[in-house]
């Protein structure tokens, strides 16, 4: 039999991991990720390794994978306590980015690291992921939840996330159809979503701006914490309908820098900035940070989360289709031969 317990015996909890906690997590979420559970599940979460098998409706499958945190918008989110949208945040980041490739979302998985297990706020973040996932249509199978004394400040912790997704051999969306005279569609963001944090924060620190200021009618908290839309369903049922010939995710470097991501070296994209609505939070971010156009450009999102290049025969039929589904979709800007060595995205 196992020795008696001794006085002052070290256990793992005395040294800060508590194993019970996890294993009340672990209960916790299974509810939400139960309601993300869609074909080709064949085991999730509680094992060792989740087994997911690929639809039997794709003939040439490619996988296609990404991961992605949320950067210092995790921060912002530590500092005003509120813990469910940037699980969303999380998953939109990895999903949307695989999106540009034309897969469809599988599966996804998480890591949540912290110095002491806090099992309210945990169970909050998965929340919020399995929402994600549940907006994008795939499985939250698994992931690790890690309590590592020492390594976090008191209260915080780290989140990372893991996506793969399916595309058809054929119909990967890989830009290089992109021609001149293409036309370049914008989804509307729902604000900063999770690039430009750190300037962000930086702006609130050195104007000491109260979080609870208006900006549009709306308290900043809320704009700052507004979650990453997540464009997966609409656009993936216009790919089954519409020759998509690029998608780029508008996420770190802006539009200046993640539109050049898909077009052919000998091509430029002209956006017209007239064209689409800018959130007024970037307006209010500009005129308190005195940020120069080119900056604000090149470090957020401005208010477009995604853009598409369609032909210019096909741009209504797609606007119209993406207005059914609930988005707002502009048409911003046209494609046309590059000059020289201009810049692959023209602001105007």
């Amino acid at each position: 039999m196992p020795n008696a317990r001794r006085p002052g015996a070290l256990t793992y909890r005395k040294a800060g991991v508590d194993i019970a906690a996890g294993d009340r997590l672990v209960e916790a979420i299974k509810p939400y990720a139960r309601r993300t559970l869609r074909p080709g599940v064949l085991a999730g979460i509680g094992g060792f390794g989740a087994l997911f098998q690929v639809p039997r409706s794709y003939r040439e499958p490619v996988l296609v994978s990404g991961t992605d945190g949320v950067g210092t918008k995790l921060k912002l989110a530590l500092e005003l306590g509120r813990h469910d949208t940037v699980g969303i945040d999380l998953v939109a980041m990895s999903v949307n980015d695989i999106l540009t490739l034309g897969a469809e979302p599988l599966f996804f998985l998480d890591y949540y690291g912290c110095g002491n297990l806090d099992v309210r706020t945990a169970a909050a973040v998965v929340k919020g992921i399995a929402a994600g996932c549940e907006q994008a249509g795939c499985a939250l199978i698994g992931g690790e939840t890690a309590e590592m004394p020492g390594m976090y400040p008191p209260g915080e912790y780290d989140l990372a996330g893991f996506a793969v997704g399916v595309v058809e051999k054929r119909r990967i969306v890989d830009g290089s159809s992109i021609a001149a005279g293409d036309v370049v569609l914008g989804l509307a963001s729902n604000g900063a979503h999770s690039n430009g944090y750190s300037l962000i924060r930086k702006i609130i620190e050195v104007g000491h701006v109260n979080v609870s200021t208006r900006v549009g009618g709306r308290p900043l908290r809320e704009l700052l914490l507004a979650p990453t839309r997540i464009y997966v369903k609409p656009v993936l049922n216009l790919l089954r309908r519409i020759a998509v010939k690029g998608i780029a995710h508008i996420t770190g470097g802006g539009l200046l820098e993640n539109v050049p991501r898909v077009l052919p070296p000998q091509l430029t994209a002209v956006l017209e900035t007239a064209s689409w609505v800018r959130p007024p939070l970037f307006d209010w971010l500009q005129a308190q940070g005195r940020i120069e156009d080119v900056e604000m450009y090149r470090v957020f999102n401005c208010g477009i989360g995604m853009v598409l290049v369609v032909s210019a025969a096909d741009a209504p039929r797609a606007q119209a289709m993406l207005k059914r589904a609930g988005e707002t979709a502009w048409r911003i800007g046209v494609i046309r031969r590059r000059r020289g060595k201009e810049a692959q995205t023209i602001i105007a």
